[in-house]
């Protein structure tokens, strides 16, 4: 409890907050609550989630299917950020600005800060594949431009005693793909979409693509990279 002297110190911004921070409690609270009564206190058979996975077609060796260049398009929605609004974080968007940490924790030759210019330096590839989530949607066939991966990493010179690289994105998601999966030709790191630059909400300015994995692997809006072996601690992440 506040006195009225301290009520009336607080403006009454502070105040409307507080009094939403209870509501909000107090519902997290019934509603935890109400779960906790509705779980049963043993295994049973519940129904699976309908359409979930969407089928991923891949060929027999694993790969993904490449896609003419003409069969590409828009990718619909919708599309997955963590941020309240759902949409991009404000960042640098333009990919010749583009500006990302990569860390090879002494396993490579160069770390530092990566630049456009360091990637306009190796061989530029455009494939053309499926983009395909979990879920019915988002999905699209889609024209990326870029650098295979492993060109990449051959460029900072890694060690073979690095086994994984954790991507994070400008809002905080982020992956760890083994660097097994990230040599594979397929892999990229692609700044175009459909031969223009990659629209904000779709991953601007660098995105990973892994044609073979589902949607969410090709994390977007990519601002740093972190190579290592087995134990990096997780990073904060937004609410």
């Amino acid at each position: 409890m506040i006195s009225r002297r301290e009520a009336i110190r607080i403006s009454g911004s502070a105040l409307a907050g507080l009094s939403l921070g209870a509501l909000q409690g107090e519902n997290l609270q019934a509603r935890a609550a109400q779960q906790s009564a509705d779980w049963p206190d043993q295994l049973v058979q519940r129904p699976m989630r309908e359409g979930f996975p969407a089928p991923l077609p891949l060929n027999a060796d694993g790969s993904a299917p490449e896609h003419q260049p003409d069969e590409a398009g828009p990718i619909s929605d919708p599309l997955m950020w963590r941020t309240p609004d759902r949409q991009a974080p404000q960042m640098e968007y333009d990919y010749k600005k583009m500006k990302v940490k990569v860390d090879t924790r002494g396993l490579g030759k160069l770390a530092g800060t990566m630049h456009f210019s360091d990637l306009e330096k190796l061989p530029q590839v455009s494939h053309a594949y499926l983009l395909q989530c979990g879920a019915a949607n988002p999905r699209g066939v889609v024209k990326w431009t870029g650098v295979k991966f492993s060109d990449f990493a051959d460029m900072l010179g890694l060690l073979q005693g690095v086994h994984y690289c954790r991507f994070v994105a400008s809002d905080k998601m982020y992956v760890d793909e083994a660097m097994d999966t990230l040599r594979r030709p397929q892999v990229m790191l692609a700044w175009l979409m459909n031969d223009q630059p990659i629209p904000p909400k779709h991953g601007a300015p660098l995105r990973l693509i892994v044609p073979f994995r589902y949607g969410n692997r090709s994390i977007k809006a990519i601002t740093e990279m972190v190579f290592a072996t087995p134990g990096l601690p997780m990073p904060p992440l937004t609410g």
